[in-house]
């Protein structure tokens, strides 16, 4: 008889247990750890996977020098005298990009647990850890750098004329165009989305979907 009531409490108790049970958070929503490490050797590089064990070499030229390397989550990138160098933990290689005539080496990028950015003289270079890519978008003759920043899984770049969004879940940079009237206000960057301020509107690029949506500020919002 005692059995018999254990197990009918268990029974009934069970749909609580179930509801109380904790919620384990998505891993885009969470920090990730640094599961990569760039080994700089004389004339080569190392990436060393923590995960699968696994390394990816990249031979370095004759003279090259490396002048910074950096790591955050799954990506890392390092920058020469001569180019821009990019690996995630699930690359097959090392991607490479040469600095071009009028380009001199920049500041670091910015780097997110699975994208990254870099601001040059002529354009903006993005890193796509979803794919392992490098992707660009060109900077026009009378446009002004004004902002950048990222977050885990979103990199966001912000101009006089128009704003920039990568995410490693969608392939390439995705932008919507700022009119002249809008004063340019703040970037804020979350795990997974990112929202530009300006003086009329919020404009707000989601990882996910890769896309911009935006809502118009009332006078009361408006500063």
């Amino acid at each position: 008889m005692r059995r018999l009531r254990a197990a009918l409490a268990v029974l009934l108790l069970a749909p609580f247990l179930a509801v109380a049970a904790p919620v384990r958070a998505q891993p885009d929503a969470v920090p990730l750890e640094d599961d990569l490490q760039i080994v700089v050797l004389p004339q080569r590089l190392l990436a060393i996977g923590s995960r699968g064990g696994g390394q990816r070499e990249l031979a370095l030229e004759l003279g090259e020098r490396v002048l910074w390397q950096g790591v955050r989550g799954r990506v890392g990138m390092v920058l020469t005298d001569r180019r821009v160098l990019a690996v995630t933990t699930e690359s097959g290689s090392w991607q490479t990009e040469r600095y071009r005539r009028t380009e001199t080496v920049p500041e670091p990028p910015l780097l997110g647990g699975r994208v990254g950015i870099l601001v040059l003289r002529t354009r903006f270079l993005g890193f796509d850890g979803g794919s392992g890519n490098l992707v660009e978008s060109s900077i026009g003759p009378s446009e002004k750098v004004i902002d950048w920043g990222v977050s885990q899984n979103v990199a966001v770049a912000v101009t006089n004329r128009r704003v920039l969004g990568l995410s490693p879940f969608r392939g390439g940079f995705f932008e919507r165009s700022v009119t002249p009237a809008e004063r340019y206000q703040g970037l804020t960057t979350v795990a997974n989305s990112a929202t530009v301020t300006t003086s009329r509107r919020l404009l707000i690029f989601r990882a996910p979907s890769g896309t911009w949506e935006e809502r118009n500020l009332d006078l009361r919002d408006r500063r």
